[in-house]
């Protein structure tokens, strides 16, 4: 047997370390020399008396063992008890945290959106109401029809006067081109009254004379005055 292996046995025998080995072992002793003596019986019985005293150290040694035992195992029990409860409420504290941020990330999310409803709010309390707007939409409407109403009212008188704007241009190419020949028929009889003059032979004042067969008609030249 070790040394280590005796330091074990003589820790586990002599309990709290306050020599109850040594007790166990002179007790043993005395037991021993008192059976093997022969000494007078108030010897014997001192003896005797002091083995009991021993005795009873040694038993109420075992029973405060037994108690501290006992004691060792409530406690062992209720640290491990403290343990449990202590991993459960490591385990709801981790759960608890885990909450915490989902409620964190939620409580972010409502403030994001409070503030962009706060933002939007300020920017619709700057325009104005349905109600009003409504009526200046009306209004504007209104407005819109009679604009083109109008339009459709110009644009008959615009297609009318465009009309009459053509029959005019037309009747004044009509007037241009019978101007134009009756200047070109004035040309002509000026042309001939002139030959007719530079001619020897005159004719007499009877083919001048409205009722001669040979009588033409002048036409008066047409000036027309632009301005």
């Amino acid at each position: 047997m070790t040394d280590e292996e005796v330091i074990k046995r003589r820790l586990l025998i002599d309990g709290d370390g306050t020599g109850d080995d040594r007790r166990l072992n002179v007790l043993l002793k005395t037991f021993i020399k008192w059976c093997s003596s022969n000494e007078s019986p108030e010897n014997t019985a001192a003896t005797y008396d002091r083995m009991q005293a021993q005795l009873a150290q040694c038993e109420f040694a075992v029973t405060k063992s037994d108690f501290a035992t006992k004691m060792m195992q409530q406690e062992l029990k209720n640290y491990e008890s403290i343990s449990q409860t202590i991993e459960k409420g490591i385990e709801l504290a981790k759960v608890q945290i885990e909450h915490s941020k989902e409620n964190l990330v939620l409580a972010k999310k409502i403030r994001k959106n409070r503030m962009e409803h706060d933002a939007l709010s300020k920017v619709t309390n700057q325009q104005p109401d349905r109600k009003k707007t409504l009526q200046q939409l009306d209004v504007v409407k209104g407005e819109l029809n009679q604009l083109q109403d109008t339009r459709r009212v110009l644009q008959r008188k615009l297609a009318h006067r465009r009309k009459e704007f053509l029959v005019l241009m037309r009747s004044i190419r009509e007037l241009q081109a019978t101007l134009q020949e009756d200047e070109e028929a004035s040309e002509d009889e000026d042309t001939e009254m002139a030959e007719d003059t530079h001619s020897p032979s005159r004719p007499s004042s009877a083919a001048c004379s409205p009722d001669s067969p040979d009588f033409k008609p002048v036409s008066p030249a047409f000036v027309i005055e632009r301005d």
